[in-house]
């Protein structure tokens, strides 16, 4: 068994651009390359699909977690080394955060700011103090940081919640990140 394990969050759907694919495909091949394990949301589709197929393709260690309402339409990938069904959306984001020791952000929707946002929050609030990587594939979450930072300026936050997350823009980077993090 891996000795680490990355939480990956990210979209069920691919997106517009190819590099998202490529980005989720890099990251996967990387973290098995890494010997660390990939927690991630169990579906065979989408971004989570791609990332977990490259990880498995390069021997990679997979553990999905996945709700009994969302098995059919995100296709739940029953071929992981270990797949659970939830009975609800909170306790699979419990189940995911509780058996990594980072967590990784590719491009995704609502579902994906939502995993982040709780994580972050609970950074914040001193709950953990896991490394937040944030994949910026072709500047996808340049808005986001934007906000991130309107946040802080309008006093909303103090502007240590700007240091809580790491930026990378590439799959490479992000595992130098991990690496130093993690070691």
């Amino acid at each position: 068994m891996p000795t680490k394990s990355v939480c990956v969050y990210c979209g069920s759907r691919t997106g517009r651009l190819p590099a998202y694919t490529e980005a989720a495909r890099g990251l996967g091949t990387g973290l098995a390359q890494a010997g660390w394990q990939l927690v991630y949301g169990a579906g065979d589709v989408g971004l989570m699909g791609e990332v977990a197929r490259a990880a498995q393709a390069a021997g990679g260690d997979t553990f999905g977690v996945i709700p009994e309402h969302l098995v059919r339409r995100e296709v739940g990938k029953h071929d992981l080394t270990r797949y659970v069904v939830t009975q609800t959306m909170h306790e699979r984001k419990k189940v995911m955060f509780m058996n990594a020791q980072a967590v990784v952000v590719l491009p995704g929707g609502a579902g994906s700011l939502d995993e982040l946002f709780e994580v972050l929050t609970w950074r914040q609030l001193g709950l953990h103090d896991k490394p937040i990587v944030i994949l910026n594939t072709e500047g996808y979450w340049d808005p986001l940081r934007a906000l991130i930072g309107q946040i802080t300026a309008e006093g909303f936050a103090d502007p240590s919640l700007e240091t809580l997350l790491s930026w990378a823009d590439s799959p490479e980077e992000t595992i130098a990140l991990l690496r130093g993090a993690l070691a």
